[in-house]
């Protein structure tokens, strides 16, 4: 099996294992935690075009995951955290880890928060070195090991 084969199992088990736990997590940290993940890996190349951010707006709308929050909600944070990202990155990178690890101490939801990150890295079929080193920034902000998530 390729490397991408293994990757590909690993992403689609994390989303299996999302649609069990998400529905636990259904509180405003976590919702904002996520977006913040979501916008970060999207921009993990120091850049968000139009195209990529209308992507991750879709996929977030569309995984079933996720379905548990308002989808207004979601896209309202998800512009929020692209938004502060587009117009200073350094800076929007700061706000997205600061909002990330406000999970540092409740395991699961941090878990899930990573998964949904790498979930998010690896949807266009190529989780690159700059969304391995998102998650793994995102990892450090909740306390966890990366190497956990093999980043």
């Amino acid at each position: 099996m390729g490397l991408w084969d293994n990757f590909k199992g690993k992403a689609e088990e994390m989303n299996e294992g999302l649609q069990k736990n998400i529905g636990k997590f259904k509180n405003q940290k976590f919702s904002d935690a996520s977006m913040a993940m979501c916008a970060l890996v999207a921009a993990a190349d120091g850049d968000i075009d139009a195209s990529e951010r209308k992507k991750t707006a879709a996929f977030i709308m569309s995984n079933e995951s996720l379905q548990v929050f308002n989808a207004s909600d979601l896209k309202v944070k998800f512009d929020f955290y692209c938004d502060k990202l587009t117009a200073d990155f350094d800076f929007g990178r700061i706000d997205a880890i600061q909002a990330i690890s406000k999970l540092k101490g409740k395991d699961d939801q941090a878990r899930a928060c990573i998964q949904l990150g790498i979930v998010i890295g690896g949807a266009d079929g190529d989780f690159d070195a700059d969304e391995k080193k998102a998650v793994k920034d995102a990892c450090l902000a909740v306390g966890i090991n990366p190497s956990d998530f093999d980043v």
